[in-house]
């Protein structure tokens, strides 16, 4: 079995690449929509919720977990892999292939205050955009667009014309946050035709199954469970309108883990 982690339904886009990869691998896909949005939470909260949130998949059984959240990638990847007893997979926004797609040197990544004002972020940028405009884009108000299953309104519409206003003329845009990729048809269509949009969900599901096959996760029946810190009743329409069909949902109560903090 392996585990995904988010901190709300975002990383349901990560689950979907992976299972189109691995049909017949067993999920566990857990929402800690108690605490989400991560971004604006201190970083020594998001590392707790993030060991915390890692643990309980282990201790279900998890192979691997996969940290389906660009935020909690950036604030605790190190420490999930130096503390839990399995792989685990990260993500982060897709700079360096952003930079190559872009004709006019003009690249938008869109993501949550805590991953752009992230190291790991500035260190991605540093690395690989020089002589490439990178504007950031803090967009939480995204996020509660998402886990509230509003992903066709005309307040998400508007939302995301008002973002890309306020940067000039790109010509890639970067989902830096897994909550954004259930919006994508429709941040293309704010965009235009002659803009890239970009997600890197699917080379997460790449580096998932590489990594699956190499500790041989054995296959199951292809069964989907979801999970969630906060209250299932309201949690699960937003998921269904999310994942595009009924996925089973438990709630579950998972105190933040213990962390000496560096």
């Amino acid at each position: 079995m392996i585990g995904i982690f988010d901190s709300g339904l975002g990383g349901l886009s990560v689950m979907r690449a992976i299972h189109e990869r691995l049909p017949d691998t067993d999920l566990l896909y857990l929402a800690d929509s108690a605490y989400c949005p991560y971004g604006p939470r201190p970083l020594s909260e998001i590392r707790d919720r993030a060991l915390a949130c890692g643990r309980w998949l282990v201790d279900q059984g998890a192979r691997i977990v996969v940290v389906a959240c660009n935020t909690a990638t950036a604030a605790a990847i190190e420490l999930l892999r130096r503390e839990l007893p399995v792989p685990v997979v990260g993500m982060e926004p897709g700079v360096k292939p952003a930079v190559a797609a872009t004709r006019n040197g003009k690249v938008a990544v869109l993501a949550t205050s805590g991953t752009l004002a992230s190291d790991r972020f500035r260190s991605l940028v540093q690395a690989y955009a020089a002589g490439v405009e990178v504007y950031p884009l803090a967009c939480p108000d995204l996020v509660a667009q998402v886990e509230a299953g509003e992903l066709q309104s005309d307040q998400t519409r508007n939302l995301i014309e008002q973002h890309l206003a306020t940067v000039p003329e790109v010509d890639v845009i970067v989902l830096g946050c897994t909550h954004f990729p259930p919006l994508k048809p429709l941040i293309a269509t704010c965009a235009g035709s002659h803009v890239t949009v970009i997600d890197t969900g699917p080379a997460v599901a790449a580096q998932t199954e590489r990594i699956a096959r190499q500790i041989n996760v054995p296959a199951g029946s292809g069964t989907i469970r979801c999970a969630t810190t906060g209250d299932p009743q309201l949690v699960a329409p937003a998921l269904y309108n999310v994942w595009g069909a009924p996925l089973p949902l438990v709630g579950v109560q998972i105190d933040s883990a213990v962390v000496v903090h560096e």
